[in-house]
């Protein structure tokens, strides 16, 4: 026992012996580094308490969180995906759970945490640009990863998918280690890994099976022994046993409804051209959208060079480009055959592989700057990426939010905020609030009522009452361009039977104090 400790401590001695090396070695570069970093969380954390995302799943999630926290409610599944009836596990709200508790109900707190966790994941992006092929080759993924408009967005979601950037890049660089004959023990990491993922976005993670099995395969001379396997198994059963559990107490209702989605509706089936059409054009839009938003002539330039530069150094570069054709192309494969959910797809579903797609188009632009001519075009690159980005960040996080159609939290909180106070200028014992939200499902007012409520006034909610009609109650509701028949329909059930006493408007949120009659 002495002798393994004594191994461990002088392993981490030689690795910090060799991690201040390296610093001392290339100081400039860490600075920079480090620069993107904080700049890189900082554009992912200003005014998240205003322009964050809070709806129909925010609101969803928080209301369980706050069951739990309040009232005991154990987790044992997670989000509902987006094919009906199908869960996810709970290790998403295990996560943030402990930081609606620290922020008293406040949903800045886990956003502002699953940015963290989107920015941490730039350290192994970068170590894995750096041992693939150069320091360059890292430096220059942070960048793009750091500053991309839409991963920005991306890190600053409260939703489930948001750490499957994290986590992604995980498992990505435990595959490289045992790609380099590494320590056979990384199989438990990305066993683990897998596990979580599928527990953070099915979508994305349901892929990773097939493709860690082609893996498997191509470095089938470092697989685990048999003894491994087993322990690989059972972790792997472990990560879902919440689901299992659950499945049992609800007599099968998520196996029968896999076998539904698998079999009945024939989710994945051989691809029509169309098909292939459509899944192609999704594939690029989802790239091209992380480095030129609205320009796909950049993208489609810069991308064949790139690409250009890659095939001429397929030989040198075998390990790495074949590692990352495995983790991009399997799953792509997946999205094609996959026709479930009503055709529907979305550009969160490749959540897990959007850090790997910027690292790959990075290894080219890494290989390109060996070389004068290749530093300009790389160059050339990042003066339009920075350009076109930065602009839309600036654009994004100096925008109000009082604008005729915007809701984020920020004016959703405005609104809540004015009902109460309204209340309490006329020292209303008893009120209700009637919301309309697109599409009719109100799960974000319900949290916000709930969560400022009881801030300001205990579980009494300063006179909010639900099982009974009262006299004076609020109307609130938001704008929808898409279908402003709907909010007609909804606003046409009051007729001659209530007046508007008062009126305040919030960007898109109307609020009404309404008396009836």
């Amino acid at each position: 026992m002495k002798s393994k400790f004594a191994g461990l401590q002088k392993k981490f001695t030689n690795w910090r012996k060799s991690f201040g090396v390296e610093i001392n070695s290339h100081l400039a570069l860490y600075i920079i580094l480090v620069f993107i970093f904080i700049t890189a969380f900082f554009v992912r954390v200003y005014r998240v308490g205003d322009l964050m995302w809070f709806y129909y799943d925010q609101g969803r999630d928080a209301l369980r969180i706050w069951e739990f926290w309040h009232q005991g409610k154990p987790f044992l599944v997670g989000p509902v995906t987006g094919l009906a009836g199908i869960f996810l596990g709970p290790f998403y709200y295990y996560l943030i759970a402990p930081f609606y508790l620290l922020g008293g109900g406040n949903p800045v707190y886990p956003a502002v945490f699953l940015a963290f966790l989107s920015t941490i994941a730039l350290a192994p992006l970068y170590i894995l640009g750096w041992k693939m092929h150069s320091r360059a080759t890292g430096l220059i993924a942070t960048i793009i990863v750091g500053f991309s408009y839409y991963l920005v967005l991306a890190g600053r979601w409260l939703a489930n998918p948001t750490p499957i950037l994290l986590t992604s890049i995980l498992l990505l660089f435990s595959m490289w280690r045992i790609s380099l004959g590494k320590n056979k023990y990384w199989w438990l990491v990305i066993t683990l890994l897998i596990g979580i993922s599928l527990q953070l976005e099915a979508a994305s993670a349901v892929f990773y099976l097939p493709m860690i099995l082609i893996f498997a395969v191509w470095q089938r001379k470092n697989l685990p022994n048999v003894k491994t396997a087993v322990v690989l198994g059972i972790l792997f059963l472990v990560t879902l046993l919440p689901q299992i559990v659950f499945d049992f107490r609800h007599e099968h209702i998520l196996l029968n409804n896999f076998k539904r989605v698998l079999l009945e509706e024939k989710s994945f089936r051989t691809p029509l051209y169309s098909v292939l059409d459509t899944r192609l054009r999704y594939f690029w839009n989802v790239y091209n959208s992380k480095i030129f938003p609205g320009r796909e002539g950049y993208a489609k330039l810069f991308t064949t060079v790139s690409l250009i530069a890659l095939i001429s150094s397929f030989k040198k570069k075998k390990t790495p480009l074949t590692l990352l054709i495995i983790f991009l192309g399997i799953p792509m494969l997946g999205y094609i055959f996959f026709q479930g959910n009503f055709g529907n797809i979305y550009d969160y579903y490749m959540t897990g592989y959007f850090l790997p797609m910027m690292l790959l188009l990075s290894l080219g632009f890494g290989i390109l700057w060996e070389d004068k001519l290749g530093k300009i075009a790389v160059t050339a690159f990042f003066v339009l990426f920075l350009m076109i980005n930065v602009t839309n960040l600036k654009n994004y996080l100096i925008a109000g939010v009082d604008g005729p159609t915007h809701i984020t939290l920020g004016n959703e909180k405005q609104a809540v905020n004015w009902i109460f106070d309204d209340a309490g200028k006329k020292r209303l014992q008893e009120f209700n609030v009637e919301t309309y939200v697109p599409p009719v499902i109100s799960h974000s007012y319900d949290y916000l009522y709930l969560w400022l409520g009881t801030k300001r006034c205990g579980k009494g909610l300063c006179g909010l009452v639900k099982d009974r009609n009262t006299e004076i109650f609020y109307a609130l509701y938001e704008v929808d361009p898409p279908h402003p028949e709907r909010l007609a329909e909804w606003l046409g059930r009051y007729g001659n039977s209530t007046i508007i006493e008062e009126q305040e408007k919030f960007g898109g949120i109307t609020v009404e104090r309404r008396k009836r009659i």
